[in-house]
């Protein structure tokens, strides 16, 4: 469009000019650069992927949609880049420097939707997102520039890689509510993802310190030259994200009946278990040691637990404790403190907290209601 216009408006000459010819070459090789923008075609790869994204099935539907909003924000994200540094669009600027806040709540919480329970995970997405688009609203609606900014979106970045770390160092046991046979890979993914969040960091970072130093006169450059490897790593997820997609999603009725039977069947011995030796009231029990007395993975544990009582392993110890803490409250005198002691728990915050979340009062108003 820009090509044809100004090759439309230019005017017959009767003699040739090579200083004009040479101008006009090289106007309309800066206009053709401008037609779409490295950035842009990021932009056009990274849509492509979000929609494709819509059609994974890892275990974890809000797994699969935070991913596909991410690829979004990303792909959103950069075509407001390409419009402000390829078509001198100003008007996105304070648009396009808030987006990155999200970067890492999105992608942190689409690998934590595989680790945290259902009933946690809505709470931990309004804390994450909740925070960011605070953020953001505050410099939006600000009168004045925030130039804290962009600190601030360095230490959003920093925060979640470290929150991905230790989420990636439990390893693909803990990802309960992933596939098993796509769990690995999800571990795997949360590595690279790791790694895209450093290199957004990186680049973000080498961008600032060129407006600080140099007042952006290397930024289009810069972004140029860091479009190149996204692009190349969006081609090569898009070659990747079909084996995604057509793997072992196609699984028999009767194969999903047998995973069920046998987490119902692996819930039912955990209870026996606990039930005849009261392992539940030693307070440093944890789910390895458990998953070990009962010759069983820790995940192939905490998926049985989660998907049949819909709670992780630490709950699903804590009512046998609150059980036995119901017991001697209704049939002892001893003191509340003796009794969340000889029911195995460690702290008294921990041991209200959960008393609060089964019987619905604290141990001393349950105490005098039986």
């Amino acid at each position: 469009m820009v090509l044809s216009q100004s090759l439309s408006t230019a005017k017959p000459v009767l003699k040739p000019d090579l200083g004009q010819a040479n101008r006009e070459r090289g106007h309309m090789q800066d206009s053709a650069l401008l037609v779409l923008p490295l950035p842009i075609l990021t932009a056009l790869l990274g849509a492509g992927i979000a929609v494709l994204i819509l059609r994974l099935d890892l275990g974890s539907k809000s797994a699969t949609v935070l991913f596909a909003l991410l690829f979004a924000l990303l792909s959103f994200s950069s075509l407001l880049v390409g419009l402000r540094f390829g078509y001198g669009l100003e008007q996105v600027i304070l648009i396009q420097r808030t987006l990155p806040m999200l970067v890492g709540p999105l992608l942190y919480l689409g690998f934590a939707a595989f680790v945290i329970p259902k009933e946690r995970f809505t709470r931990a997405l309004w804390l994450h997102l909740g925070v960011a688009f605070a953020v953001i609203a505050v410099v939006l609606l600000s009168p004045r520039p925030i130039y804290a900014l962009d600190w601030v979106i360095t230490l959003s970045y920093v925060f979640y890689l470290a929150a991905l770390w230790r989420l990636w160092r439990r390893g693909p046991d803990y990802l309960i509510h992933a596939y098993f046979d796509v769990a690995q890979k999800v571990s795997n993914w949360m590595l690279r993802g790791m790694v895209l969040l450093l290199t957004i960091l990186l680049i973000d970072t080498v961008i600032a310190l060129d407006f600080m130093l140099n007042e952006g006169r290397n930024a289009k450059t810069l972004i140029s030259l860091a479009s190149i490897p996204f692009i190349v790593g969006l081609l090569v997820f898009i070659f990747v994200l079909p084996s995604l997609i057509a793997a072992p999603r196609a699984k028999s009725a009767a194969l999903f009946e047998g995973e069920r039977d046998e987490n119902v069947r692996l819930e039912q011995e955990a209870r026996a278990f606990l039930n005849e030796t009261q392992l539940y009231l030693e307070p440093d029990l944890s789910v390895q040691r458990l998953s070990r007395r009962l010759h069983v993975t820790v995940r192939a544990l905490s998926v049985a637990i989660n998907r049949t009582q819909d709670m992780n392993v630490s709950q699903y110890v804590n009512q046998f404790r609150m059980a036995h803490a119901a017991d001697l409250l209704r049939g002892t005198d001893e003191s509340v403190t003796k009794v969340m002691a000889q029911s195995g728990f460690l702290t008294r915050s921990n041991f209200y907290r959960e008393f609060q979340r089964v019987y619905g009062c604290s141990p001393a108003a349950y105490r005098t209601q039986k």
